[in-house]
């Protein structure tokens, strides 16, 4: 394949200025992305195996991989109901301030994530606008896994609504209106034509939405208490490793965290592609 596209540049492509474009791209791809992700995923083996081992079997890190792992599924899964609800209201309504609205979907991409933590932690702490209330109902929000899955959802809430938005906007509305004058109820129409085409959009965005809350930091930390074993992530205990000076720790869980990043990334690529095709052989029956 490499072979053929420098055949091509030698040829002369018509596209001016491929060879020197195609030069840049790989060269900033490598030195950003290659050569990083590579140095990260060697790193950990340059004190050898066994230590590389104690550091993942040691019981804070287990901890800290388990609550990471757990808000973020738990996150992506309750972002999935209320994605499709905002992005159906934006694809299909036309509301006041719905320009508005869709302007803040993507507010979460654009702010700071500390300035999120900051904010979640004021209004959910235990003296906040509505941690009071739920404290006078007896739940703590802020300071547990709560509080890691509220700013979680706030972090993921756009990729599932930006999924699946498009897909509701391009769906036809025809076989509504058919399965409507057939006697279809509503909950029929939303089961049977509606999700079924939706599914390989909502993989995707719980995929990202999954991949990024395994990474957050900022908009965590500070709502989240950070008390090992109980409340403490692993991109945190990343800083405390490195803080200790202890590298292969570190080093350890960040491999865990990019590993599961790219199963999980490439395991919703595979489920779309299934998904995509039995939606398509279903309605060509």
């Amino acid at each position: 394949m490499i072979s053929a596209v420098f055949g091509r540049i030698r040829r002369g492509d018509p596209l001016p200025g491929f060879g020197l474009s195609f030069g840049v791209t790989v060269l900033w791809v490598g030195l950003l992305v290659i050569l990083p992700l590579t140095a990260l995923a060697l790193r950990p083996w340059h004190d050898g195996g066994g230590a590389m081992l104690a550091a993942l079997t040691d019981g804070r890190t287990l901890a800290s991989l388990r609550t990471t792992f757990f808000c973020a599924a738990a996150a992506a899964l309750l972002n999935i109901p209320l994605g499709v609800v905002i992005a159906w209201s934006l694809a299909r309504t036309r509301f006041p301030g719905c320009r508005i609205a869709d302007a803040l979907i993507d507010l979460p991409f654009a702010i700071p994530t500390a300035v999120t933590g900051i904010t979640l932690a004021t209004l959910y702490g235990p003296h906040g606008w509505l941690g009071q209330i739920f404290t006078l109902a007896g739940l703590r929000i802020a300071y547990t896994k709560a509080g890691i899955v509220l700013a979680l959802m706030f972090v993921g809430l756009p990729f599932i609504i930006r999924s699946v938005e498009p897909v509701l906007r391009n769906l036809p509305g025809d076989a509504e209106e058919a399965a409507t004058l057939l006697g279809a109820s509503p909950s029929q129409i939303v089961t049977k034509i509606v999700l079924p085409p939706l599914l390989p959009a909502v993989v995707t965005g719980f995929g990202l939405a999954f991949a990024r809350g395994i990474g957050e930091y900022g908009s965590v930390i500070f709502i989240a208490g950070n008390r090992p074993w109980v409340s403490e992530i692993a991109p945190l205990l990343v800083v405390v490793r490195l803080q200790e000076f202890d590298y292969a720790g570190a080093t350890s869980v960040a491999l865990i965290l990019l590993l599961t990043s790219f199963l999980c990334l490439g395991a919703v690529a595979v489920l779309r592609r299934r998904l995509a095709r039995m939606t398509g052989e279903e309605n060509a029956a």
